[in-house]
């Protein structure tokens, strides 16, 4: 199983990027279109069959891996342009993961499972009510 690690420009929390999703999944679903939850990148993956082997997007928020979507399909094609793209299909439910700080970059990155952050359980939940100013500062002491 391998995950890929990616930039979420423009979202500054986990329930913004679930608001987000929802909103896009409602406006797709007025328009009579499909209702998946599709991030268009323009690198392909070369890796595809470890990434659908269970694998995940991981989503850098304010410095830190906080969330994943769990990956359905990887869709290559080409656009109006000819350029190369790539369609990443995900599951719409975000799953909260410990955070892991991360430096920025462009694109995408492979991560593998070793490396990934562990999911936030049922135990954990506390840590989700706490204020995203406390939770970063927490992250930033290597505490979450």
């Amino acid at each position: 199983m391998l995950n890929l690690v990616k930039l979420c420009v423009g979202i500054s929390a986990i329930e913004e990027l679930q608001a987000h999703i929802d909103f896009r999944v409602e406006q797709k679903r007025a328009k009579g279109q499909s209702t998946e939850q599709i991030h268009t990148t323009r690198m392909v993956p070369k890796r595809v069959e470890f990434l659908l082997d269970g694998g995940s997007l991981y989503w850098v928020i304010k410095g830190n891996i906080q969330v994943r979507q769990v990956l359905c399909d990887i869709r290559p094609f080409r656009d109006s342009d000819g350029i190369g793209r790539c369609d990443l299909v995900m599951e719409p439910r975000l799953v909260p993961t410990l955070w892991q700080p991360r430096r920025a970059f462009q694109g995408w990155r492979y991560l593998t499972a070793e490396d990934a952050p562990g999911d936030i359980g049922l135990n954990s939940k506390n840590v989700m009510n706490l204020p995203d100013n406390l939770r970063q500062e927490l992250a930033n002491l290597g505490l979450l």
